[in-house]
C-alpha cells in the first residue's frame, strides 16, 4: 500500500507541477501580447489595496453573506497548504509531523478550525450555487447563466474532497497517538468514531491511502487547470493578486469616474499634433491584441461569478449584452487566436484551421460570426455596476469603451440615431441640435438677474461659482426647471456666481461615451479655453454626467477644476443655516413621500450618495423612502452612455424597470439629482400612468425643486 501511494503520488504531482508550470508561462506570453499600460505607480499604496481587498475580503463583501462563506474558503485554501505538504510526509512515515512546527498546539487548533469553517462554508457555497441555477423561472435571471457549470462543480468538489481527507487524516493521526484530545479539539471523535477498531498496521495503510488520496484530488485539480487556462472559476485563486495590485486606481477606487484617454503604445493620443499619429496606430480596440495587457488579465481572472450580470441594467431588460460574458467571450477569443500571433510568420500556415478561423473573426458584428455582439456593444449605459460589483476588480466598462471607439473612428459602424447626436454636438455644440444663442433663455423668467461672464462680469474672479449649466439644463424644458431652481436657491443663499451662456458648450460625455473620442476632444478643447480665459476654479453642476467630465476628465487637458454637485452645495448651504426648509401650512401636504433615484454619474462613478439624501430627509413634513436597489447597488435609468439618443428595440425598457420600482414604494415624488435621469424616470412614469399601474398624483423631481419648495414656504 505504502509503496502504490508513493509512486501514484510523485507521478501524478509531478506531472501536475510541470503542466502547471508551462501552462503559466502561455498565460503571460497571452496577457503581454496585450498593448502598454503604466500600472506601476505608488507601489506602496498598490501593495496595501491588494492587501485590503485580500484579507478584508472588501470587494467580496458586498454581498456579506457570500463573502463571509468565501473568506473561510479562501483562507482555508491558503492557510491548509502546509496539510498537504504534511500528506506527502506522510507517504513515507505515517507519525510524520512537520519539522520544528510539529504537534504546536496553536498550529493545531487554527487547522482544525480552517478546516472546519471551510467545510461549512464550501457546503454553503454549493447549496447556494444549486438554489440559484439558471434554470425554471431563473433562466437568464441567475446570476450563473452562461457560467460553465462543470468547471464550477469540479472546483467545489476538489475544495469539498481535501478538507475531508484533512479531517480523517486528523482522525487517523489521534489513533495513532500524536496527541490528547487537546490537540486535536474538534477531529479525535472522528479518530474515534471512524478509527477506533483498527490496528496500528491498518491504520498507518490507511494514512497512506487518505493521504494519497488527497494528494490525487489536489494535483488532478492542477492537471486539469493546467489543461484549461481560461478556466477563470479556478485560475482567479492565482490571477486575482496581479489584476488587484494593477488596478486603475492605485489607493483601491474603482475604475469608474473618468474614462482614459485613447491610448498608443502606453501613451494618450495628442489630438492637437493628430496629423503626426502613425497611419497603422490603433484607434481604440479593434482586434483582441488592441486591449492593453491589463485587459487581457481582466480577460484571464473572471471567475465566472455572475455579479455584474445580476446588476447589468440592459441584461435585466432582456438585451443581449452581459458583462460577464463579454469578458468570457474575449478571454476564450484572445486565447483560441493567441498560438496565431504568437507563432513565427513562417509557422502560421501550418497551424490547425481552429486557430486560423479564429485569427480571421471580426471581433465585433452580427452575433452569429464575431467574438462580441455589436447589439450588446450598444446595450451599455455605462453605469459602472459591473466594475462596481466585481470582486477582482475587472474592468468592463473601459473595455466597452474602446470597441465602441474603434467602431466609430475606424470603421464607421454605430446605431443610426447617433447621427443626430454627432451633428449636433459637432455644428451646434449640444446633442439637441439647437441654436446656441438660446442657452440663456432658461433664465428669461428669473425674478434677478443671472450674471454672464463677458457681459455682466469680466472673469470669474468676480463671483464664487460658475454655474455649469449644461445642454440639458439650457435646452430640455424639464431640466430647465432644475436649473431656475438651483439658481434661485443660491440667490437666495446670497451665493455669488455666473454663467457662461453662449460660451458654453458641451462638455462631450454623450460623444465620449458613444465613442466619438474626436468630437469630444473638439468640444473639450473649446471648454478648456474658456476655462482657462475666464479663470474658472470653481464649479457648480446639476448634471452628473457634465460634473463627473468636468471633475474627472478635464484634467487629462490640463484644466484643474473643483467641481461640485449643486446637492452637495445645496446640502452644505442647508447646514449653514443659509436655507431654511420649512413645512407646508397646509396639513394636507405633510406626509408626502418621497424616494431618490440615485444617478450613476453622480452614485458609482462618484460616490456622492449622502448629499441629495440627507436634503430629502430634512424636508419637512415629508416621508423620505429608500428603494431596495440603491447606492452601489442602485439600478440605472437607462440614458448613460449616450443611450439617451438611441431606442431602445430589444426587451423591456430600462427606465419603466426603475419607474416601477419607484412606485412601487409608494412615494409621491420620485427625486434624482440629473436631468437625463429626470426626463427617463418622467417618461417611464407617464407610460405607466397610462397604463393605470401609477398614480396620476405621483410626479418626478430635481432634489433642487423640492428643496426650493420647502424654502420658499418660509417667505410666503
Amino acid at each position: 500500500m505504502q509503496i502504490f501511494a508513493v509512486v501514484v503520488s510523485l507521478v501524478v504531482a509531478l506531472v501536475g507541477v510541470a503542466l502547471f508550470g508551462k501552462t503559466i508561462g502561455h498565460m503571460v506570453s497571452v496577457v503581454r501580447l496585450g498593448q502598454p499600460v503604466r500600472r506601476t505607480d505608488a507601489p506602496g499604496q498598490r501593495t496595501v489595496t491588494l492587501a485590503k481587498e485580500s484579507l478584508l475580503h472588501t470587494r467580496m463583501l458586498q454581498w456579506s453573506h457570500i463573502g463571509v462563506l468565501h473568506w473561510f474558503v479562501a483562507f482555508g485554501f491558503i492557510g491548509l497548504f502546509l496539510s498537504l505538504v504534511t500528506a506527502f510526509g506522510q507517504l513515507f512515515d505515517a507519525h510524520f509531523a512537520l519539522p520544528v512546527i510539529g504537534h504546536w498546539f496553536v498550529f493545531e487548533w487554527v487547522s482544525e478550525f480552517l478546516t472546519w469553517t471551510g467545510l461549512v462554508s464550501i457546503i454553503g457555497l454549493m447549496a447556494i450555487r444549486l438554489a440559484n441555477l439558471p434554470k425554471g423561472e431563473k433562466g437568464r435571471y441567475s446570476r450563473f447563466f452562461g457560467s460553465r457549470a462543470w468547471q464550477a462543480y469540479y472546483v467545489e468538489y476538489t475544495i469539498l474532497g481535501v478538507l475531508v481527507c484533512i479531517l480523517l487524516l486528523r482522525g487517523l493521526e489521534y489513533q495513532l497517538g500524536a496527541g490528547s484530545k487537546f490537540h486535536f479539539p474538534s477531529t479525535f471523535f472522528v479518530g474515534q468514531g471512524l478509527f477506533g477498531n483498527l490496528s496500528e498496521h491498518q491504520l498507518e495503510n490507511t494514512v497512506y491511502l487518505v493521504a494519497m488520496v488527497k494528494i490525487l484530488i489536489s494535483f488532478a485539480w492542477m492537471i486539469t487547470i493546467s489543461l484549461n487556462a481560461t478556466m477563470g472559476v479556478a485560475w482567479h485563486r492565482f490571477t486575482a493578486w496581479p489584476n488587484i495590485w494593477f488596478k486603475r486606481k492605485a489607493d483601491g477606487g474603482t475604475a469608474l469616474g473618468a474614462l482614459q484617454p485613447i491610448m498608443v503604445n502606453g501613451a494618450p493620443i495628442d489630438f492637437e499634433n493628430i496629423e503626426e499619429l502613425d497611419e497603422d496606430a490603433a484607434l481604440g480596440v479593434g482586434k483582441v491584441e488592441d486591449f492593453t495587457w491589463k485587459g487581457l488579465l481582466d480577460f484571464t481572472t473572471c471567475t465566472e461569478c455572475g455579479r455584474c450580470q445580476s446588476q447589468c441594467p440592459a441584461w435585466n431588460t432582456e438585451k443581449p449584452l452581459s458583462p460577464k460574458l463579454i469578458m468570457m467571450n474575449l478571454r476564450e477569443h484572445a486565447y483560441a487566436k493567441a498560438p496565431y500571433l504568437l507563432a513565427a510568420e513562417d509557422d502560421r500556415k501550418s497551424l490547425s484551421q481552429l486557430v486560423l478561423d479564429e485569427q480571421e473573426k471580426p471581433l465585433v458584428g452580427a452575433a452569429d460570426v464575431a467574438v462580441i455582439d455589436e447589439e450588446a456593444l450598444w446595450a451599455c449605459t455605462s453605469c459602472g455596476a459591473c466594475v462596481q460589483q466585481c470582486p477582482v476588480d475587472i474592468e468592463h466598462v473601459d473595455a466597452i469603451m474602446d470597441m465602441r471607439r474603434y467602431q466609430v473612428l475606424i470603421e464607421s459602424s454605430f446605431p443610426s440615431e447617433l447621427n443626430g447626436l454627432f451633428k449636433g454636438l459637432e455644428n451646434k455644440g449640444n446633442p439637441w441640435n439647437m441654436n446656441p444663442s438660446g442657452r440663456m433663455d432658461w433664465a428669461k423668467d428669473l425674478p434677478f438677474e443671472v450674471k454672464q461672464v463677458g457681459t455682466d462680469v469680466e472673469t470669474l474672479a468676480e463671483v464664487e461659482y460658475l454655474f455649469w449649466v449644461g445642454c440639458a439644463g439650457a435646452f430640455e424644458d424639464r431640466a430647465k426647471k432644475t436649473t431656475q431652481a438651483v439658481a434661485e436657491l443660491l440667490n437666495i443663499a446670497g451665493v455669488s456666481f455666473a454663467v457662461l451662456g453662449d460660451g458654453e458648450t458641451c462638455t462631450g460625455d454623450p460623444a465620449r461615451r458613444a465613442g466619438n473620442e474626436f468630437v469630444f476632444q473638439q468640444l473639450a478643447m473649446q471648454n478648456a479655453e474658456v476655462f482657462k480665459e475666464t479663470g474658472a476654479k470653481k464649479v457648480v453642476s446639476t448634471c452628473a454626467h457634465c460634473f463627473n467630465t468636468l471633475k474627472n476628465e478635464y484634467s487629462q487637458l490640463g484644466v484643474e477644476l473643483d467641481v461640485i454637485h449643486h446637492t452637495q452645495l445645496l446640502n452644505r448651504l442647508v447646514r449653514e443655516k443659509k436655507l431654511t426648509p420649512v413645512a407646508p401650512a397646509d396639513s394636507t401636504l405633510n406626509g408626502q413621500k418621497i424616494t431618490y433615484h440615485d444617478p450613476c454619474y453622480l452614485g458609482r462613478h462618484n460616490q456622492v450618495y449622502d448629499a441629495p439624501r440627507e436634503l430629502l430627509e430634512i424636508i419637512p413634513g415629508a416621508e423620505y423612502a429608500e428603494m431596495p436597489r440603491n447606492k452601489t447597488k442602485s439600478f440605472c435609468c437607462g440614458a448613460g452612455g449616450a443611450r439617451m439618443w438611441m431606442e431602445e428595440k430589444i426587451g423591456s425598457r430600462i427606465n419603466v424597470n426603475r419607474t416601477t420600482e419607484a412606485v412601487e414604494t409608494g412615494a409621491d415624488k420620485i427625486a434624482t439629482g440629473c436631468p437625463f435621469c429626470r426626463v427617463m424616470l418622467s417618461d417611464g412614469l407617464t407610460a405607466k400612468q397610462a397604463d393605470g399601474s401609477a398614480r396620476e398624483e405621483v410626479e418626478v423631481s430635481d432634489v433642487a425643486q423640492l428643496l426650493l419648495a420647502s424654502v420658499k414656504r418660509g417667505e410666503s
